[in-house]
This record gives C-alpha cells, sequence and structure tokens, in this order.
C-alpha cells in the first residue's frame, strides 16, 4: 500500500466532490426543493450516471467524445435540453409540487429522481472528459490491468462523492425543512429550482469541446 499515493488520489476524490459543480448545485436544489429522499435519490442517479461514464473510460468508448466533435456536440445539446425541460415544468407547477393533499401524484418520487438524475449525468459529456483525463493520472502498469484500475478508481470516486454528497443532503434538508410547510416558498422554491436547472442547461450548450 502507497500511502502518498492514496492520500493524493483521495484527497483530489474530496475537493473535487467539495467544488460548486452542476451535479452538486443540483442534487441541493433538488433537496432544498423537495426534501432529503429526492436529495438522496438525485444524488444516487448523478452518481450511477458518472458510473457509466467511468466504464466507458474504461473500455475506451469516452474517447468518442473526447476526439467527435460531431458527438460531443450532439450529447451537450440532449443534455441541455432535458435539463431545460426540466426547469420549465418546475417553473410551471408555481408550488403545486409540494402540495401532497391536492396533487400528491404530482410529486416526483424516489423512482423519477434517481432517473433524472442518471439522464443528467450521462448526457453531460464534459464528466466523460474528465474521468479520461483524470484517472488515467493514477494507472500504475505495473499494478495490473489497466482497465480494471481505471473500474477500480472510478468506483472510489463515485462513493466518496455519493458520501460527502448524502451529508450535504441531509444538512440542506435540515435547514429548509421548516421552510417548505409555506405554501409561498415552496412557490419560490419551485421557481428558484426552475431557474437553476435551465441555467445549468444553458450552461452546458454554452460549453466549449474541451
Amino acid at each position: 500500500m502507497d500511502v502518498g499515493y492514496w492520500f493524493v488520489f483521495l484527497s483530489a476524490a474530496v475537493l473535487l466532490t467539495l467544488s460548486p459543480g452542476p451535479d452538486l448545485i443540483y442534487i441541493l436544489s433538488r433537496t432544498i426543493t423537495q426534501g432529503k429522499k429526492i436529495g438522496f435519490a438525485s444524488s444516487l442517479g448523478v452518481c450511477s450516471g458518472a458510473l457509466f461514464h467511468v466504464v466507458a473510460a474504461a473500455l475506451g468508448l469516452s474517447a468518442i467524445l473526447a476526439t467527435s466533435a460531431m458527438a460531443f456536440t450532439v450529447v451537450k445539446y440532449v443534455g441541455a435540453a432535458y435539463l431545460i425541460y426540466l426547469g420549465y415544468k418546475a417553473l410551471r407547477s408555481a408550488g403545486e409540487s409540494f402540495d401532497t393533499e391536492s396533487s400528491g401524484e404530482k410529486n416526483v418520487s424516489f423512482w423519477d429522481a434517481f432517473k433524472q438524475g442518471v439522464l443528467i449525468d450521462v448526457l453531460n459529456p464534459k464528466v466523460a472528459v474528465f474521468f479520461m483525463a483524470f484517472l488515467p493520472q493514477f494507472v500504475r502498469p505495473n499494478e495490473g490491468s489497466v482497465t480494471v484500475q481505471l473500474i477500480v478508481l472510478g468506483v472510489i470516486v463515485i462513493v466518496v462523492g455519493l458520501t460527502i454528497e448524502f451529508l450535504f443532503v441531509l444538512l440542506a434538508d435540515k435547514a429548509t425543512r421548516f421552510l417548505r410547510n409555506s405554501r409561498r416558498f415552496c412557490a419560490w422554491l419551485d421557481r428558484a429550482l426552475g431557474t437553476i436547472l435551465v441555467g445549468l442547461g444553458v450552461r452546458l450548450a454554452l460549453m466549449e469541446k474541451p
């Protein structure tokens, strides 16, 4: 066991998770607007989408996004359109998504939130490029299969990220739980969530190919 190697790798993984990127912003916005259950589901979905990119990077599939401008652009715009669509739905709800008595069937379920998180991450080509750039730096050719190492390292990054995101979800839920009982505040939360999602979609659409 190389202590220095793992210290650098895990420190990098922690710092990357703590940085205010689009994934963390999305998860926190979901938690603040709809509670820790949906926050957990969103985090699990985002991390599952990241796992897809880890496997793709290990198998070399992400090289297509890294080298093909057309593939990168198509995935980018599909992901941006999906985020903007989710934002539009939130903007239209005007607090109804929190009214469990009159519109319980409209509430986002755990499974729906999970699927949304998966799609948001899978349709973000920058995540694929990130794993292709980050993980190979820690591969040690003399330690066995490069593919296996890439997958193991990627899973560790995801587990670290999931742990930290869950802590953020718990803190965000506790800080805003009492405010969600106000219908007026719920309407404001829906508008804020919609604005954030649309903003993330526009940000993704304007992103240049790394």
